[in-house]
């Protein structure tokens, strides 16, 4: 099998998230800056096999858009553009910035350590992830 990846997107940042080739466990792979992140998903795809990419679709509470919401729909059009072989899919993003912050604390990591965006951005996608394989 192959994997499938997961991307948190975002105007600065884009955290990055991919399951296991058995399509069993989500984890964090990285997180780049939104600038460079096709170059990195290119070279990614030189390496590992992926059979789909979800994407964070950024609505507000009441399924309205987003102010991210163009921007992720640009990054859409652009990932089915360059990799027309790979389905790209949306997912619910509501709430996965708090969760991944919860998640943080849970695992005792210090107030500076939660702080850091990049990381926020890499457990959203994950949790974004293991929503998707376990509701799949």
């Amino acid at each position: 099998m192959a994997r499938i990846l997961c991307i948190d997107y975002g105007g600065k940042r884009t955290g990055l998230a991919v399951t296991d080739p058995l399509q069993i466990i989500a984890s964090g792979l990285t997180t780049v800056d939104t600038k460079d992140l096709f170059t990195y998903l290119k070279n990614y795809f030189r390496t590992e096999t992926v059979e789909l990419i979800l994407i964070g679709h950024p609505l507000d509470l009441n399924d309205r858009p987003t102010h991210a919401t163009p921007l992720v729909k640009a990054a859409i059009q652009r990932l089915r553009k360059e990799f027309p072989l790979i389905p790209v899919q949306t997912v619910d993003e509501r709430y996965t910035s708090k969760m991944a912050v919860r998640a943080m604390i849970d695992m005792g990591m210090k107030k500076k350590d939660r702080q850091n965006k990049k990381l926020v951005d890499e457990i959203a996608a994950t949790i974004m992830l293991q929503e998707y394989l376990a509701n799949r």
